[in-house]
């Protein structure tokens, strides 16, 4: 497997950062993880570095192939949801830890995504986006009915709102989990806080897929141009990408 990797987490115009990103890899398949801690400064850096150590453990678990793409991302967020609810259980309601999350997975030749809240994949080839997951939020609901536009979407009053996340209560978040999406040389999948893609355009993001820049120059420009256009209110803006190159 011949693969490019870059990732960043860039604060914003927060104290805090919140966000926390990894990136795994072996021979054979890649795992992208993109968290966005909710639920006060503490307690959502909690929830993110909580959910990203659950699923590093998942991955660990796994051998050079995972057998059962899909599985394995709805077991490895259940259980994620289960470690931060737990994390969150003597503390009062409107400070309970959460948080929003996009993983995918990459080997043979495919990617497999999933997410839950506001935090994104990415597909994009051409120069331009193929693909990206629909948020669980209020906005993407105004969106698909066609009352507000994507522009429109990144500066909505609520814009913040998600309808589902990990940690908070006990029952299980919607989650949404993708089939195999083939890959071709030269796409480039990536996984984002809603940081990044509330400052940027599709056009924007698409781009990164035709950059001559190496993945790592190509993704800071990009994450700092959108730090810049929130700017005085940029949130955490925090991104992982892949550039799959073949077998």
């Amino acid at each position: 497997m011949r693969i490019e990797i870059a990732k960043l987490s860039l604060p914003g115009n927060r104290q805090d950062n919140q966000d926390r990103v990894e990136v795994l890899t072996r021979a054979e398949s890649a795992l992208l993880i993109v968290v966005d801690g909710m639920g006060g400064h503490a307690e959502g850096a909690k929830a993110a570095e909580v959910t990203v150590a659950t699923l590093k453990r998942c991955f660990a678990k796994e051998g050079d192939v995972v057998f059962d793409p899909q599985g394995f991302l709805t077991v490895s967020l259940a259980l994620a949801h289960a470690k931060v609810v737990e994390l969150g259980r003597d503390v009062s309601l409107d400070h309970k830890p959460r948080a929003t999350c996009a993983v995918c997975l990459v080997q043979d030749a495919g990617a497999y995504w999933a997410h839950v809240g506001d935090s994104r994949i990415y597909l994009l080839r051409d120069g331009g986006v193929r693909e990206r997951t629909r948020d669980h939020s209020h906005v993407e609901l105004l969106r698909r009915e066609g009352v507000i536009g994507e522009r429109e979407m990144r500066s909505h009053p609520m814009r913040n709102f998600v309808e589902c996340c990990l940690g908070g209560d006990t029952p299980l978040p919607n989650m949404s989990i993708t089939a195999r999406k083939k890959l071709v040389p030269g796409d480039v999948l990536l996984a984002c806080t809603d940081g990044l893609w509330a400052g940027l355009d599709d056009a924007e993001i698409g781009a990164l897929a035709a950059s001559p820049q190496p993945l790592e120059r190509a993704l800071r420009v990009l994450a700092e141009r959108a730090v810049a256009r929130n700017h005085p209110h940029s949130d955490n803006t925090t991104v992982a990408a892949l550039r799959w190159l073949g077998d």
